[in-house]
């Protein structure tokens, strides 16, 4: 074991803070960004590809959904990989591995290469997100500076998706939307390097064993769902291999179940998500990304198809939502953390985001910014503010060291896999009533164009009532299970758990 990590593992002991821990909040804010705002930055690049790789209407979701649903998928195990060989190392390898993939998906030459290399990034952000949310779970322990580092880790995972489509749409416009991906080369170069000189990490746990046969069934019981929702628009939900592959999802997920109860070193621990803050907290999270990635990939076609903005205008347009979301992560969650229950910051939250999701579901063909965009991107980018970093800090307060990586590995796949199935659910949605539309009111062929421009507005505000109610019942879920109470400083001013905070209630 190297002297590093021996002096990092008796300071923790000790409970001797890192005095280069803000620096190392900076290099895993870092790493977070690149990986949150790759979920969206091919958003607003999309139109372009989709030209340039000849994809169709009902493939192009997969450039987005290749990428969560690896990512998804895989980060029970990446927790696990990260619990075995340590934070640290599995951190680098991810960064490493991440940019490698993006380049490979800057060069792509056809969209079988671009969903190859989104998954493969997928698969390295899902080493990556665990290690670094467990490396800032670890590093800060006094609930005052907790609250301060998870309200920044809390803004970077909520307006990382919105900085995303503005980073995409300067780089499209003034590059090529190749650019998106080649741009996480540095992003990963400058990670790797403060991580090496930064962070610190206790050793891992080298005896766990890694769970296969879970990883097989819980992958494979993903990938079947979000398969077998994209394949709903065009084979329609009463075909064979549609049913097949939900039904399938359903056995596979329910063995994973099954099969975590008798597993001596299961992929994810039961008692992780039989405490009922934590899972509160987990599925307010797949809610909240479910509606919002959806939202995403309508407005960036809204604006690009319906409005004629460029790839910059897009971007530019989404610059409210990601000051609203730091807005209320940073100077409202944050700060009232300490004082007032979590449910009470994440279901107003909710709330507000869903509320302006009943904004946009009012779009029509020649609506304008100010009018109708602007109102429900600051209604819905403070909403989510105000609800990701309780629900981030809730999920990962009070974990056994042993099972922090497992955990913070859960809230990232509750994130991701909500991002997963949305794109997918929500453009099967869109899409199936459009060509309704379509079909219905094309009567004269000369009407082409209007009647083609009316359905697709039809069908996004049709998604965007599917994508508020699936907010209102993260409201609700969040509002229910979610019992714990404040964490407040103790009297040494290294803190205390508030009695319930992070237990079951």
């Amino acid at each position: 074991m190297s002297e590093s990590r021996v002096q990092a593992s008796g300071d923790a002991a000790r409970g001797v803070t890192d005095p280069h821990r803000w620096w190392a909040l900076l290099v895993i804010g870092i790493a977070q960004l690149m990986v949150v705002l790759d979920a969206t930055i091919v958003n607003v690049a999309l139109p372009s590809a989709q030209r340039a790789l000849g994809m169709s209407d009902t493939n192009r979701q997969w450039v987005v959904t290749a990428y969560t649903l690896a990512f998804g998928g895989l980060l029970l195990l990446g927790g696990r990989v990260a619990d075995r060989v340590g934070r640290k190392r599995t951190f680098i390898f991810g960064l490493i591995g991440f940019a490698l993939a993006s380049g490979i998906g800057g060069a792509a030459g056809s969209s079988g290469m671009l969903f190859g290399a989104r998954a493969l990034q997928g698969a390295f952000a899902a080493l990556l997100a665990p290690s670094a949310l467990s490396l800032l779970s670890t590093t800060f322990t006094d609930p005052k500076e907790r609250s301060k580092a998870f309200g920044v880790f809390g803004a970077i995972a909520g307006a990382g998706a919105a900085i995303g489509l503005l980073l995409g749409g300067v780089l499209t416009e003034y590059l090529d939307w190749r650019w998106c991906l080649y741009v996480n080369v540095l992003f990963a170069g400058l990670a790797v390097l403060g991580a090496v000189t930064l962070l610190h990490d206790r050793p891992g746990h080298e005896e766990a064993r890694l769970d296969i046969p879970g990883v097989v069934l819980g992958c494979g019981g993903l990938i079947a769902l979000v398969y077998g929702v994209s394949e709903a628009e065009p084979r329609g939900w009463d075909d064979a291999m549609v049913l097949g592959l939900l039904c399938g999802s359903a056995l596979l997920l329910a063995l994973f179940v099954l099969w975590q109860r008798r597993a001596r070193n299961p992929l994810l621990p039961l008692h992780i998500v039989k405490d009922r803050n934590r899972a509160g907290s987990f599925l307010t999270m797949g809610l909240a990304t479910l509606g919002m990635f959806g939202v995403f990939l309508f407005l960036t076609y809204y604006m690009q198809g319906i409005l004629g903005y460029s790839p910059l205008r897009t971007g530019l347009a989404y610059l409210p939502i990601s000051g609203a979301i730091i807005l209320g992560s940073t100077q409202v969650s944050a700060r009232l953390l300490p004082h007032v229950p979590p449910r009470l910051l994440m279901a107003p939250g909710m709330l507000l985001a869903a509320a302006g999701m009943a904004v946009l579901t009012q779009l029509e063909t020649d609506s304008s910014y100010v009018s109708h965009l602007l109102p429900a991107e600051l209604l819905f980018g403070f909403g989510l503010g105000c609800a990701f970093m309780p629900v981030i800090s809730t999920a990962t307060q009070g974990v056994a060291a042993h099972d922090s990586g497992v955990t913070s590995a859960t809230v990232n796949t509750a994130q991701q896999v909500g991002g997963s199935i949305g794109t997918a659910l929500l453009n099967t949605v869109a899409t199936g009533i459009t060509n309704t539309y379509v079909h219905d009111h094309l009567r004269d062929p000369r009407m082409r164009r209007s009647v083609v421009r009316e359905g697709v507005v039809h069908g996004f505000t049709a998604a965007t009532w599917v994508a508020m109610a699936v907010m209102l019942l993260g409201a609700v879920l969040a509002a229910v299970l979610v019992t714990a109470k404040p964490i407040r400083p103790g009297p040494t001013g290294a803190g205390a758990p508030a009695p319930g905070a992070g237990g079951g209630g």
